[in-house]
């Protein structure tokens, strides 16, 4: 059935389809590879909250923190704790004038906000291709469809029948377009939204942890 389908396919609705193909297996790979990557995320930042919270000691937290890279919650820990080092030492070393001009908890929750931003960038890496495929997919078939339909009707003229028996072989070939737009598109839109819901998951995870961590850096730290 499917090869007869394909077997009369012109070479413009040929090139449509293979792009449509080419469409639905880069979103596939993108979203089994941000399905690994947003899961691992989600469980190392789950795993260094609660290193976090059971550790006394902000250089024991840092040192455990070394081997979650992916989590962007312990990349954003990474980059509050060096800021909030550099200005305690300066502190110590009798440079006080000098953390007060930068800002003391401004400089801190600075570094952590840069931090959140580098990360939401690499989460999101890639999901733009899905964004692009649910939202163009459908049209190239739809695309591949209308030059299909002509050239059927095109060939019609000369044909000998003008019923609609010698253009429907050709019309149903074209439709084939459509139909692979529409398979490559909408796992295409379920994974993008699905991807970006657990992307703002962690960023909310961030922002809190931000504000946990400065409060704590305040009331401890930059007294």
């Amino acid at each position: 059935m499917i090869e007869h389908l394909f077997s009369g396919t012109g070479p413009v609705v040929m090139a449509v389809l293979w792009l449509l193909v080419a469409f639905s297996i880069g979103s596939w790979g993108v979203t089994f590879h941000k399905l690994r990557e947003l899961r691992r995320a989600r469980r190392e930042s789950e795993r260094f909250i609660d290193i976090f919270w059971d550790l006394k000691s902000l250089g024991q937290i840092h040192g455990a923190s070394s081997d979650l890279k992916q989590s962007p919650v312990a990349q954003v820990f990474r980059a509050g704790y060096q800021e909030l080092l550099r200005i305690t030492r300066a502190r110590r070393g009798g440079e006080a004038e000098e953390e007060t001009e930068l800002g003391g908890t401004a400089n801190v929750e600075r570094a952590m906000r840069r931090a959140t931003n580098l990360e939401i960038t690499r989460l999101q890496r890639a999901l733009t291709f899905l964004a692009t495929t649910a939202s163009t997919a459908p049209f190239i078939g739809l695309f591949g469809t209308v030059w299909g339909i002509m050239d059927a009707f095109r060939g019609l003229s000369t044909a000998q029948s003008s019923s609609i028996q010698a253009v429907a072989p050709g019309i149903s070939e074209a439709l084939v377009a459509t139909a692979v737009g529409l398979a490559a598109a909408i796992p295409a839109v379920v994974a993008y939204n699905h991807f970006s819901h657990e992307v703002s998951v962690l960023n909310a995870d961030m922002e809190n942890f931000t504000a946990e961590f400065l409060n704590i850096a305040e009331r401890h730290y930059l007294k």
